[in-house]
């Protein structure tokens, strides 16, 4: 799962970063209020970590930014413990949860996977495509009940698919949800990740659209 992360505080955001990456989230990372603008307009994330006192531009002005330009990512305000006003104005310009510092980094990681199931309805912690099944927060997948042993980019590209069956996702949006803002991607790097994917999974789940991208079908 994606995630962009916006907190100028240096010490909090170090914690931050590192402690979700370990809980197996890929993270952006960025300390200004136009940085994390100009990275919502160029990859798409699952959850938006957004600290209201960012500087050049508030998290209040990049919510209302957002919700404006039709950007529906659900979004978590990172707060002071006093901070009232702003929360209720963050939850009225369309936020949607909210979580005062300081804070238990279990408790958040729990609230990013509840925020990222509620787009797309899904009251279970894990997905589900016939036999083959991810638990996001756990890190596993099995198919037909048997765990798969997956890399950190064949998960988190297999989990791409399943918050998406049937849908035809493009190399540029696959290399989005695997790589960070700004990271370096070696040529072809998704499809190698494609490749050993496919071999695991042994059977042809992942169904290449020439010329388009790839989907995820259902086999029986």
């Amino acid at each position: 799962m994606k995630l962009l992360l916006a907190e100028d505080d240096v010490m909090l955001g170090t914690s931050m970063e590192k402690g979700l990456a370990l809980a197996g989230f890929q993270v952006d990372w960025v300390r200004m209020g136009n940085q994390a603008i100009e990275a919502l307009s160029t990859h798409s994330y699952d959850v938006v970590l957004l600290d209201i006192g960012l500087p050049q531009v508030d998290g209040l002005q990049i919510l209302r930014w957002m919700r404006k330009e039709g950007q529906h990512t659900p979004v978590m305000l990172v707060t002071a413990r006093d901070a009232v006003p702003d929360r209720v104005a963050g939850l009225n310009l369309g936020a949607d949860d909210y979580l005062s510092k300081p804070f238990d980094l279990d408790e958040l990681c729990a609230r990013i996977h509840a925020l990222a199931r509620r787009p797309a309805g899904r009251g279970q912690p894990h997905l589900q495509l016939g036999r083959l099944e991810v638990h996001p927060i756990e890190r596993e997948a099995r198919l037909a009940g048997k765990a798969l042993a997956l890399s950190q980019r064949e998960f988190d590209l297999l989990t791409a698919f399943m918050r998406q069956p049937g849908a035809v996702l493009s190399v540029a949006q696959l290399e989005s949800q695997l790589y960070g803002w700004g990271e370096e991607i070696v040529s072809n790097a998704v499809e190698v990740h494609l490749h050993h994917l496919r071999r695991k999974l042994g059977e042809p789940w992942i169904v290449n659209v020439r010329g388009v991208g790839y989907k995820l079908v259902q086999v029986p």
